[in-house]
This record gives structure tokens, C-alpha cells and sequence, in this order.
């Protein structure tokens, strides 16, 4: 079996970089995998400092079949960083997997990403490989489930998929129904077309929700494991799109995940499970607000 390429795409951050590279090191099928570094240029000047630092250690990495380092000369941005990386990669291999520098992978992440790749490798209806899943109750579940949508922590897919990827939001307003959004915001749980939005209007400027958007309209299936294989160690406020939150972590799970299904259909009870966890999450936020609104009402 040809192990997929992994990319990995870096900027300013010397530990959370570090964390990610040495679990990686790690892995079943490190040694035997190829790497290649994406690292963003400076924004700012206060930027270059921890960019140096950054790329001095990513220089000096071993433990893979082969590193190539591709240095940006100037600031891209993650969301233009990692299309272009992705799509350069992808188109030249057929497979990709894809990390960025907050990842903290399990010992088996390899294993299974290759494993699933391969598997369903001629299966046009599976089009995206997560190694990260929601925080959910596992109970019942079988190793690995069917979901409608992508994630960024930890993923995978292959040429014959990235092909559908397009980030135009004008396009994406003018072909979904209101059934659409209310079925890509997962039955109304949580704001995904609110990103879509954001990208129109300029308010943000990302790459994934446009992921999940091809995959979506394509009616693709994305494979995740019940139990997440990534830990995201970004939700500390370090990273450009991560606020302060660890509501959406938990250890990586160090087992091996080798069972896959051939029944093509998303998980009915998984999916319920997350659009609990994803509405307890938006009262929980709610909540807070609140709280702290009527404490600062008391203080005065």
C-alpha cells in the first residue's frame, strides 16, 4: 500500500508546532510517510520572532521517510495557505492528509487514515476521512460512523473529491434552499451557514466551511472515528481562528480503529448525539452571557 502524503501547515506557534510534530513522530507508519511543512510568513513584525522560531525547529525535524519544508516569502493567510497546499499536494499524490499545528495525534492516526483511504478509496460517496469526532457518549456506537459533515482536525481525501472544492459564496447562496441550510446547519443545532455568510460579507476569511459545503452538495458521506484519534490543543486562544475553550476536547484515543462499514448511510443515533451535545453547547454559551451581563448590572 502507498502511504498518503501528509501536509502539515505551521505559523507562529513554537510549542503548539512542536506538540504536534513529536506525537506524529510517534505513529504507526511515521518512519515510512512523507511530510511536507507549509509555513506561513510573518503578518506583523511583532510575528516574525516566534515564524523564525517556528521554522529553525521544523528545519532540524527527522523521523519520516522524507520532510520538505515550503517556506511562504510573505503571509497567505491559513485559509489561502491551506487550499493552495492542499490542492498542489493532492493533485500531484491522489491522497492527502492534512494537519495544522495544533494537533496532537494518537499513536494509530496514520494507521487509520491510510487504512480508510485505501478502503474506500473507489467509493465516490465517501469523500472526506476525519480523525477527530464530536465529544459524545460512545455507548453502542460501532468504531467508526458516517456523518454529513467535515472537520479540520485531523483529515483526509483524495483527488477524485477535492476536485468539488470551491470557495464561492456567491455561488453557494444562489444554489441552497432554505431546506439545504436548515439540513447543513445539522437540523438547526448549530450556525454553519452563518460562516458562509461571514466569508460574503468579508467578516471572516476561512477555508473549511466551503469544504464541508462540496462535500454537502455532492450528498458525500464523511468517515469519522466514534472516538476522536486528535486532541486539538489550540482552543487556548493562541491560534487565529481558536477562541478559549476546551469544551470540544479530549485525549486522543490511543487504540487501533480498523473496522469499516459498507453500509453508506450517516448514523442516525451519532448524529442525534451531536446536535445534543452542539445545542447544549449553545445554551451553555447563552447561559453565560447572561450571567455575566446581570453581574455587571449588580456592580453597578
Amino acid at each position: 500500500m502507498s502511504l498518503a502524503p501528509i501536509v502539515l501547515f505551521v505559523f507562529n506557534r513554537p510549542w503548539h508546532t512542536q506538540q504536534t510534530i513529536e506525537a506524529l513522530k510517534k505513529n504507526t507508519l511515521a518512519n515510512d510517510s512523507e511530510l511536507y511543512i507549509f509555513s506561513d510568513g510573518a503578518k506583523h513584525a511583532k510575528d516574525q520572532v516566534n515564524v523564525e522560531k517556528v521554522r529553525e525547529y521544523i528545519r532540524e525535524v527527522n523521523g519520516f521517510k522524507a520532510i520538505s519544508i515550503i517556506e511562504r516569502d510573505k503571509n497567505w493567510g491559513l485559509a489561502n495557505s491551506i487550499i493552495d497546499g492542499v490542492t498542489t499536494i493532492v493533485d500531484e499524490f491522489g491522497k492527502i492528509i492534512v494537519l495544522e499545528d495544533d494537533l496532537v495525534t494518537g499513536p494509530y492516526f496514520l494507521k487509520f487514515m491510510n487504512d480508510a483511504l485505501m478502503f474506500y478509496r473507489e467509493e465516490d460517496k465517501v469523500m472526506h476521512i476525519s480523525g477527530w469526532n464530536y465529544p459524545i457518549n460512545t455507548t453502542d456506537l460501532p468504531k467508526t460512523i458516517f456523518l454529513r459533515g467535515t472537520t479540520c482536525s485531523g483529515w483526509a481525501t483524495w483527488d477524485r473529491a477535492w476536485q468539488y472544492f470551491e470557495k464561492a459564496p456567491y455561488k453557494l447562496l444562489g444554489s441552497f434552499t432554505k431546506s439545504d441550510r436548515y439540513k447543513f446547519d445539522y437540523d438547526g443545532s448549530v450556525g454553519m451557514w452563518s460562516q458562509v455568510i461571514g466569508n460574503l460579507t468579508g467578516k471572516l476569511n476561512t477555508w473549511a466551511i466551503f469544504w464541508y459545503a462540496a462535500v454537502f452538495k455532492k450528498r458525500g458521506l464523511c468517515l469519522h472515528p466514534s472516538k476522536s484519534l486528535v486532541k486539538n490543543i489550540g482552543h487556548d486562544g493562541s491560534g487565529v481562528h481558536c477562541g478559549s475553550t476546551d469544551v470540544y476536547c479530549a485525549e486522543a484515543y490511543d487504540k487501533q480503529v480498523t473496522v469499516f462499514s459498507t453500509d453508506l448511510v450517516e448514523s442516525a443515533i451519532a448524529m442525534g448525539r451531536i446536535k445534543n451535545f452542539l445545542l447544549g453547547n449553545k445554551r451553555n454559551i447563552f447561559g453565560r452571557v447572561i450571567n455575566k451581563i446581570i453581574r455587571k448590572i449588580k456592580c453597578k
